[in-house]
């Protein structure tokens, strides 16, 4: 039996690198890091690479997945492993390092209900020198102003108030010929008896279960007959 003097607790224990891998291979790492023959060494260390590969088999699906093995082995040691990788060995600098900051695009747009990629398309529509082409820039600038304005009201717009908010955009220069054509999803379940307190599917429901309580007890009636008749 084991001596209580030789027992281990987390307490005494130092802390865990990476918890994925366990204790036993932070051991191992220690174990390679108190190797003074460098051959000895090395070729542990490439055994350590494989058993690390097997505890933790998701890695195989991500790309360079070995190079990800070896730079948490030298992150496991502290940095201070001394052995040959394949890959660029890792530095302490390098892991903490911050990436630099990504610039958020600032954009301002002047109708907020349309956005600014549509301010984007108008001006793109204004520079197009092709009639042709102007004219289906403006269909489809139409289309998108109907379909957003039917999106985020109840009420459909009609076509007259999309030219005049076109026409105030554009400063006149962009008119629509085709009647853009969206269908205007309407919520009618407010109307409906179905979901109200008192409709058809709450009696349908209520009736259900009056039936089912019903048949429960004609055939609890109908065994306590057929019991009575075999007794007498």
């Amino acid at each position: 039996m084991k001596s209580v003097a030789n027992m281990e607790y987390n307490t005494t224990r130092n802390h865990l690198e990476i918890r994925e891998y366990g204790r036993h291979i932070q051991k191992m790492v220690e174990y390679l890091l108190a190797l003074e023959d460098r051959e000895k060494r090395q070729k542990n260390a490439y055994a350590l690479i494989e058993l690390m590969g097997f505890l933790n088999p998701h890695l195989k699906n991500v790309e360079d997945f070995r190079h990800k093995l070896w730079d948490h082995l030298f992150l496991i040691s502290d940095f201070k492993l001394d052995v040959d990788s394949p890959y660029p060995i890792p530095t302490r600098e390098s892991l903490k390092a911050k990436p630099d900051p990504l610039p958020y695009p600032k954009r301002y747009p002047k109708y907020n209900h349309l956005g600014k990629n549509i301010e984007i398309v108008i001006d793109k529509a204004l520079q197009e020198e092709d009639t042709e082409k102007r004219q289906g820039f403006a269909n489809a600038i139409a289309y998108y102003m109907k379909l957003t304005y039917s999106n985020w009201h109840k009420e459909l717009v009609h076509d007259d108030n999309i030219q005049t908010e076109l026409a105030s955009i554009t400063k006149g220069e962009l008119e629509f010929n085709n009647r853009p054509f969206v269908k205007h999803r309407v919520d009618s379940r407010g109307d409906r008896d179905d979901y109200a307190s008192g409709g058809k599917f709450r009696k349908n429901f209520g009736a259900r279960n009056n039936n089912r309580n019903n048949q429960g007890r004609d055939n609890r009636n109908n065994n306590r007959n057929n019991k009575f008749k075999k007794r007498y």
